[in-house]
């Protein structure tokens, strides 16, 4: 049955480029073409084109839309980018960057709980993702060093600090952004990365659910 995913999709890309959340071409070339309805559960598909984060398995929940535009937004994404996210949730957000860096492109992904990284990495595959995002089960407050240096980390939990090891994975020139606890609600902030230190900006309040690890 066709329900109106597609026109439901383009309303919502160009309701979030009219209130400026979406500026690039990347990014709304890359909402387009990700069905998000794919990656929420399924008694929610009716609901993925509504601008709200809908639950997953236990406490996760996908982001809303408007969110994995802002966080896609904030890495500049550009071909063949190398991007490390922390909380791959249903792998909404893996698919986005994806379409935003090509096929040339790698993001790295990594769920601390099971159940969610075979969700994740099912959808992945299941949406032909698989050549681009790599999911991986693990603690992602240590990141992977294994594929670093990475041009983009993008937290999507909210954490009391940064966790070192994100900054030492990232390239001198690269981005992080990440949703920090402060002053009893949260700030997303985008990091970029300097020879010594790095800069800092406050982009909006968010809402996340706290980031859990060893290496905080």
């Amino acid at each position: 049955m066709d329900v109106g995913f597609d026109s439901a999709r383009r309303r919502l890309v160009r309701d979030l480029m009219d209130s400026g959340i979406i500026k690039s071409e990347a990014v709304a070339e890359a909402m387009l073409r990700v069905p998000r309805e794919e990656f929420v559960m399924p008694e929610y598909r009716l609901s993925a084109y509504e601008d709200r984060a809908l639950p997953l398995l236990g406490d996760a929940t996908i982001s809303a839309p408007h969110m994995v535009a802002m966080l896609c937004e904030a890495v500049a994404p550009r071909e063949g980018m190398r991007i490390l996210e922390v909380g791959a949730g249903s792998g909404y957000q893996a698919a986005v960057c994806a379409e935003a860096v090509g096929r040339r492109g790698k993001i790295y992904t990594i769920e601390i709980e099971l159940p969610i990284a075979v969700y994740a990495a099912q959808n992945i595959e299941r949406l032909g993702y698989a050549g681009v995002v790599e999911v991986f089960w693990g603690d992602g407050t240590l990141g992977l060093p294994q594929y670093a240096p990475y041009d983009a980390v993008i937290v999507t939990a909210a954490a009391p600090r940064i966790p070192p090891a994100l900054m030492e994975q990232l390239a001198v020139g690269g981005r992080l952004v990440i949703p920090l606890e402060e002053g009893g609600g949260q700030i997303l902030y985008l990091y970029i990365k300097e020879a010594k230190g790095a800069r800092r900006t406050a982009l909006a309040q968010v809402a996340f659910v706290p980031l859990r690890g060893s290496g905080i």
